[in-house]
């Protein structure tokens, strides 16, 4: 069948390649050189998946401009655009839903829509009754940047925010592309599937924020963060894993969809501790690493990547932006990122040579990296065990 994604992001383009195995995807973006790039099948995000697939796999798989194009025939038609947290409103901006909605209720009346952007609570529900149309569910992703083919092709679950024949055709398209044989389907309403994303995510962030706290407080006490990190993990209820200590947590996920699962307590008066602590626990992280680097009292700083993690190229609400926000006022910064495009950021230097930060006082990583290896007594990280 034919089948329009709009959007191209990581989550819109690893959803394109995978159902373009076996069907006629035709993916939409406002972004010409993205279009052009994914025509020539050469992917315009880092995931290593994606860039083997682009060169080994034959995929029915076209980009273009034209909405015309994308969203005439299709039967499903995926939305993936982004939907970023406005702290104005205390909101995801959902905008760019409601005009392919729009535009897809102009061009293909019949199609069925289906909502994979993260978005509020109650939203799916909400938008079925102002557009009167019913044929829309929220199918939340579980990606990682970077990897996000590889968990579209290796799922720990799908699931779907409609009980209904054309909601279980949709997850037999996901399954079909997968390559993992045994996947979990749960079916739920779209509000249950909405909580489900917003509520796992916190949980995610849940986890960094404690073990960024032991850490906080080993590193105070001149104690091996290894160590207590090690042996609370041993505990199979605890698990060892996600538990590498950072900055914070950052990313294009965890700092929006953590905000918006508190404004839908705040907003509605349901009582809570947890989802604000969270939040704020994030953001004295960020603060004591500050603190930590200024007690050096440096007078330049490097620092070494803007990403949020390895094997990603995006920059989006990393937490070292905070932290060179907090720095500046102090000391001079100096950035290595040798994916930007820019000379400066924020009036902040930006270098793709490495050795221009031999020149500083302390360099400052989020994520230890064999590059780094030769200036590692400059180094400050709190990455314990190598790892995202």
């Amino acid at each position: 069948m034919k089948i329009a994604i709009a959007g191209t992001g990581y989550v819109g383009l690893s959803n394109a390649v995978l159902l373009a195995q076996n069907n006629e995807v035709v993916a939409l973006d406002i972004d010409p050189r993205k279009v052009e790039l994914i025509n020539q099948r050469i992917s315009p995000i880092e995931d290593k998946e994606i860039t083997e697939f682009f060169q080994t796999k034959e995929l029915r798989l076209k980009a273009t401009l034209d909405k015309k194009e994308a969203y005439e025939g299709a039967e499903y038609i995926v939305i993936a655009t982004p939907t970023d947290y406005d702290p104005v409103t205390n909101y995801f901006n959902t905008k760019s839903i409601e005009s392919v909605i729009e535009d897809v209720l102009a061009i293909n009346p019949k199609a069925t829509i289906v909502i994979r952007s993260t978005i509020p609570i109650g939203y799916t529900e909400r938008i079925k009754e102002q557009f009167e149309y019913e044929r829309i569910f929220f199918v939340p992703e579980f990606l990682r940047e970077g990897k996000a083919l590889y968990d579209s092709l290796y799922p720990s679950r799908i699931i779907v925010g409609e009980k209904s024949t054309r909601a279980e055709i949709f997850a037999n398209l996901l399954r079909d592309g997968a390559f993992k044989e045994t996947i979990p389907i749960l079916y739920t309403n779209n509000t249950e599937a909405e909580a489900i994303k917003l509520f796992a995510n916190t949980y995610l962030a849940m986890r960094v924020a404690f073990f960024n706290e032991l850490d906080t407080f080993a590193e105070s006490k001149g104690l091996s963060t290894q160590e207590i990190i090690e042996g609370i993990c041993l505990d199979p209820r605890i698990g060892n894993y996600y538990n590498n200590p950072s900055f914070g947590y950052g990313g294009y996920c965890l700092p929006k969809d953590t905000k918006q699962l508190l404004a839908n307590y705040t907003l509605e008066n349901i009582p809570q501790k947890l989802m604000e602590a969270i939040v704020e626990s994030n953001t004295l992280r960020k603060e004591y690493i500050v603190h930590r680097i200024l007690e050096r009292k440096p007078k330049k700083v490097g620092i070494y990547r803007l990403i949020m993690k390895a094997g990603s190229d995006n920059f989006r609400s990393s937490a070292i932006f905070d932290i060179m926000d907090m720095l500046r006022p102090f000391t001079k910064l100096i950035i290595y990122e040798p994916v930007a495009k820019e000379d400066e950021i924020d009036g902040i230097p930006i270098t793709t040579d490495l050795q221009e930060l031999t020149e500083c006082d302390i360099i400052v990583a989020n994520r230890m990296e064999k590059p780094l290896e030769p200036f590692k007594e400059k180094v400050y990280t709190r990455d314990i065990f190598n790892e995202n």
